[in-house]
């Protein structure tokens, strides 16, 4: 009979806790606390999106074209995918046993929140100077991610 992924991962995860040093155990913690706070937060923003919805539809004014609604549900939608990759990284760095997380994936929620910025973003309230700003961030980032994930393949491609 198949065990289960998380039987499996959570005996992996039992037997390696046993070869870490005191620090390590104490990264390892703090990453576990963190995820669960970051869980709870999802699943609050979740309920709030839901809510957000249940309460336009109910009051006939769910208008997806009406860019203020557009703006404000897309918004926590994305506050939602981006709070979900935060978690997938601090949850793959437990797994896997590393002690830090990867910089392509700060980057990555760097990028997914610079987004979630520019599409809420208001054009009647911010200057013209202040949204190139935020774009040349987000090019910068972009092309960082890119630089980083080309290193990786290439030591990848190396080691084999």
């Amino acid at each position: 009979m198949k065990e289960s992924g998380l039987r499996v991962r959570y005996e992996g995860f039992r037997r390696s806790w046993q070869t870490l040093s005191f620090y390590e155990r104490f990264e390892q913690v703090v990453a576990l606390v963190l995820a669960y706070l970051i869980a709870i937060v999802i699943v609050i923003a979740l309920w709030d999106l839901a809510r957000e919805v249940v309460l336009l539809a109910l009051h006939d004014k769910l208008d997806p074209l009406d860019p203020r609604i557009f703006q404000a549900l897309f918004g926590q939608i994305l506050t939602v995918l981006i709070a979900l990759e935060f978690k997938h990284s601090i949850i793959r760095v437990i797994a896997a046993g590393e002690s830090i997380i990867q910089v392509k994936t700060v980057l990555l929620i760097a990028v997914l929140a610079l987004a979630r910025k520019l599409i809420i973003l208001d054009l009647h309230e911010y200057s013209s100077a202040t949204i190139l700003a935020l774009a040349a961030v987000l090019l910068a980032l972009g092309v960082t991610y890119w630089l980083v994930r080309e290193q990786d393949t290439r030591q990848e491609a190396q080691e084999r």
